[in-house]
C-alpha cells in the first residue's frame, strides 16, 4: 500500500499553504501520496497545484478597511470562532478516517492535531508561531501582557499535543520567529529548528534572463520587488499607496508589484516605463533573483525566502499583528532591512525606505550574512526525513 501524508495549512494567506505545498511536492517525487485540508484563499492555492483540497469550516480573525487587524470585532466574533473550530475537528476526523493517512502534518493548525491525537494518528506540527503576541500598543498594559503569557502556556499545552513540533526558522541567535516561539515552557522541550522551508534555488540565469528580457528589465540598474501578501482587505491599501511610492522613485530604479491575489491575472501590465504590476505573479522567484530590494510584509515565508536569496528587505507588517510586527523588528534588528508602521504610512515613507535601503550597502552585507548561514540548513529535506520516519 502506497504511504499516505494528509496536509493541514493555515489558509489565512498563503505562506503556511505554500510551504506545505513544497514539502508534499518532494514527496511526490518519492512516491508517497498526499491531500490536504484548508479554507479561504488556500484551497483554490492548493488546487491549482495539482493537489487534493479538503474545505474545511473557515477561522480567521477580522481586518479592518485600512488593512490592520480588528481586535474588537476579533473579540466579539470569538463565539463564532469557538463553534468553526468544533466543527473543524468534526470535519478533520471525518476526513481522517476516511483518507487514513500514516501521518498528519499541520502547519499551524491545531484541529488537525487534536483530531489525530483522538483517532491515534501520529502527527507533526510545522510553526513559527507558538503564541499570540498581542500589538506594542496592548501590551503595555500589565494585565495584556499576563494574558499573553497565560496564553502562550496553554496554546504551548495545545500545540505539544503533536509528536514533534518543527520551527521552519534559523537557530538562535538569528530566528526570526524568537519572540513568537520562545519563552513557552511546555512545548519549548520540543522544538526543533529545521531551517527555512522555502524552493530550492534553482532558478537558472536563462530564466532569469528570460523574465528579465520580457519585462524589459536593465539588469545594470537597481529592481525593486514589491510582494504584497496576507488577507485580501490588508493587501489593497497598500497595493496601492506602493504604486504612488514607485512612481516618485529616481528614473534609474525599476520596480515590479504583485498584488497577491492568487485567483488575478498572471497577465502583468505596465505602469509607466520603468514598472509592472501583476494580480499574480508567476515568475516570483525569478524576480526575487533579479532584485536588489524587496518591499514586503511580515509573514514568516516571504522573509524566509528574503534571506535565501540574499536580499535586503523593507518591511511593512500588518497593523497590530503581532507576529508580523515581531518578524519585521527581528529582520531590522540584524541590519538586513528596515521595518516602518502601517499605521498612518504614507507614499513618500515607502519611497525614502526603499531608497535607503538601496543606497545604504550595509543592508545588502548583513542580507549576504544571513543567506550563508541559511544555506547550511534545508528545512524542507529535514522535514521529509522527520515525515518518512512515520511511513509505513
Amino acid at each position: 500500500m502506497q504511504p499516505k501524508a494528509y496536509f493541514t495549512p493555515y489558509g489565512v494567506g498563503l505562506g503556511h499553504a505554500s510551504r506545505l505545498l513544497m514539502i508534499a511536492q518532494r514527496l511526490q517525487k518519492l512516491d508517497i501520496t498526499s491531500k490536504f485540508s484548508s479554507y479561504g484563499e488556500a484551497v483554490s492555492y492548493v488546487t491549482m497545484h495539482g493537489f487534493d483540497c479538503l474545505g474545511v469550516p473557515p477561522i480567521d480573525l477580522v481586518w479592518n478597511n485600512d488593512g490592520g487587524f480588528s481586535i474588537r470585532e476579533s473579540i466579539a466574533k470569538l463565539p463564532n470562532l469557538f463553534v468553526n473550530f468544533s466543527r473543524q475537528i468534526t470535519t478533520e476526523s471525518r476526513n481522517l478516517l476516511e483518507y487514513s493517512p500514516d501521518i498528519i502534518v499541520s502547519d499551524t493548525r491545531l484541529s488537525s492535531l487534536l483530531s489525530g491525537e483522538l483517532l491515534g494518528i501520529p502527527s507533526v506540527v510545522i510553526l513559527n508561531q507558538l503564541k499570540l503576541l498581542l500589538s506594542p500598543r496592548l501590551r503595555e498594559l500589565k494585565a495584556a501582557r499576563i494574558y499573553e503569557k497565560l496564553n502562550g502556556e496553554f496554546l504551548g499545552i495545545m500545540w505539544s499535543f503533536a509528536d514533534r513540533i518543527l520551527i521552519p526558522d534559523l537557530p538562535p541567535p538569528y530566528t526570526l520567529s524568537e519572540q513568537n516561539t520562545w519563552d513557552t515552557s511546555t512545548a519549548s522541550k520540543k522544538l526543533e529548528y529545521v531551517g527555512f522551508i522555502a524552493p530550492e534555488l534553482y532558478v537558472g540565469e536563462e530564466q532569469i534572463n528570460r523574465v528579465a528580457q520580457k519585462l524589459e528589465l536593465d539588469r545594470s540598474r537597481p529592481i525593486i520587488f514589491v510582494h504584497i501578501s496576507g488577507p485580501t482587505d490588508t493587501r489593497m491599501p497598500l497595493v496601492k499607496l506602493s504604486i504612488e511610492a514607485c512612481k516618485a522613485l529616481r528614473p534609474d530604479i525599476q520596480y515590479v508589484i504583485s498584488e497577491g491575489n492568487p485567483n488575478g491575472s498572471t497577465i502583468p501590465s505596465k505602469l509607466q516605463a520603468r514598472g509592472w504590476y501583476y494580480e499574480w505573479c508567476p515568475v516570483r522567484d525569478e524576480i526575487f533573483a533579479l532584485s536588489n530590494a524587496l518591499v514586503l510584509r511580515g509573514g514568516h515565508a516571504a522573509l524566509s525566502q528574503a534571506i535565501q536569496f540574499g536580499k535586503p528587505v523593507l518591511t511593512i507588517p500588518i497593523e497590530n499583528h503581532g507576529e508580523q510586527l515581531a518578524n519585521s523588528a527581528k529582520i531590522a534588528s540584524l541590519g538586513a532591512g528596515i521595518a516602518l508602521s502601517a499605521n498612518r504610512i504614507t507614499a513618500s515613507q515607502i519611497t525614502t525606505g526603499v531608497l535607503d535601503v538601496i543606497d545604504n550597502s550595509k543592508y545588502q552585507q548583513k542580507a549576504t550574512l544571513l543567506m550563508g548561514i541559511s544555506n547550511r540548513l534545508n528545512g524542507i529535506e529535514n522535514i521529509v526525513k522527520v515525515i518518512r520516519s512515520y511511513l509505513k
